[in-house]
């Protein structure tokens, strides 16, 4: 038997809570008891909701949603914009035990509790053999509480939830579990691999399969891998048709995800881009390259080709996504391109300037510098980026 015991540590809504207690401490109102939110800019009415207070919510307001349809709901919303460096100390601060100890529970509660008085906001606590149970336990009533998962618990605490409610299940899966009357994370379990496998398909069938019984071996990491890939997604706020919009579109994400991917060090010899209809059907279309691209311009580039092969009906998207993948970190400067010296001597300083801009970004914010229209590139600036943008992910 597996005597791991893992505690998953959960801020009741981090984002909003840790900006809550700083200025709390700073005399000021407590962002936690007024319709309150953390996301976009509050003068532009940009970007979405990355977590709310317990009032916004009274009003219905989603995480995700766009910040101008969220101020729709609620005229009085105070907007509080991210410090991802305050996030960043506030969860070093939360650490694990490192040894032994005989009564969980009694410690979860302990941790939780110093965390409130010392640090000033809530958590749950979920205790389970694997990193799954852990999480799932964590998610049951909030706030400021400590639950456990263990095996022996799944059939009473795990199994009579919606089948939605299991970790990974999207929104879409569970609408096909539910055609097929798999209501609950009980009868997912208990379903026919066969018929799940015609459902989700062969890998995700057996991980929600795995996942129902409470079956999950991945291995805790003291330090976070290292990115298979970078992604970076948008749902649409309103439904884009045209080529003009859908490039405005793919130069922010492009923008975006070259970045994530530069800070980390690595380059990327697969390029994808995805797009979602309406009806919510998907497709996408990807290329290889023969040398690592890194630069915002060439994967701009590369997105629009693929769009054009991809979007020939330009029937209404409602989501668009850029994916990069088949990562490398070494240098590879001495690979030339087969168009010549100019085509090289472009890249290099295209990557020189995108250096530059993300130097000054991380010191002075992200909105310091807007790329503008460069006509001579063909590069067509995002300046009114609408919609509701995905973090970036690594996968």
């Amino acid at each position: 038997m597996d005597e791991r015991l893992i505690f998953h540590v959960d801020v009741n809504s981090a984002f909003l809570s840790w900006e809550a207690t700083r200025r709390v401490k700073n005399g000021e109102p407590d962002l936690r008891l007024i319709p309150s939110c953390i996301g976009g800019d509050p003068e532009s009415r940009r970007g979405v909701v990355l977590a709310k207070s317990i009032p916004a919510k009274a009003f219905k307001i989603k995480t995700g949603e766009p910040i101008a349809m969220a101020m729709k709901k609620c005229p009085q919303l105070v907007i509080a914009k991210p410090d991802f460096k305050l996030y960043s100390s506030c969860s070093k601060a939360m650490t694990g035990t490192g040894h032994m100890y005989p009564d969980p529970v009694a410690l979860a509660h302990t941790i939780k509790d110093k965390i409130r008085d010392e640090l000033g906001f809530t958590v749950n606590i979920g205790i389970g053999r694997n990193k799954l149970c852990a999480k799932m336990a964590s998610d049951f009533e909030k706030p400021d509480k400590v639950h456990t998962l263990y095996p022996e618990e799944i059939p009473d605490k795990l199994w009579p939830l919606s089948v939605g409610d299991l970790l990974f299940v999207g929104g879409a899966s569970a609408n096909r579990l539910r055609e097929e009357h798999i209501y609950t994370i009980g009868e997912l379990a208990h379903a026919d691999p066969e018929l799940l496998r015609r459902i989700l398909g062969d890998k995700m069938s057996v991980q929600a399969r795995n996942y129902a019984n409470g079956i999950d071996n991945a291995p805790v990491r003291a330090e976070p891998e290292e990115a298979k890939g970078y992604s970076n997604s948008v749902t649409l706020e309103e439904n884009v048709t045209t080529l003009e919009a859908a490039d405005a579109i793919l130069l922010a994400l492009s923008d975006s995800v070259s970045a994530h991917m530069r800070s980390d060090g690595a380059k990327a010899y697969c390029v994808a881009v995805s797009i979602r209809y309406l009806d919510f059907k998907n497709r996408s279309h990807q290329c290889k390259t023969d040398h690592p691209v890194e630069s915002t311009r060439e994967i701009y580039e590369l997105s629009k080709r693929l769009l054009r092969e991809l979007w020939k009906e330009h029937r209404p998207l409602r989501l668009m996504s850029i994916a990069l993948s088949n990562l490398t970190r070494e240098d590879e400067g001495g690979q030339m391109s087969l168009f010549g010296d100019e085509d090289n001597g472009r890249r290099e300083r295209d990557v020189k300037l995108d250096k530059a801009v993300d130097a000054l970004r991380s010191k002075f914010g992200a909105d310091i510098i807007q790329r503008g229209t460069v006509m001579k590139d063909g590069l067509q600036v995002a300046r009114k980026f609408k919609g509701k943008q995905a973090s970036e992910q690594k996968k």
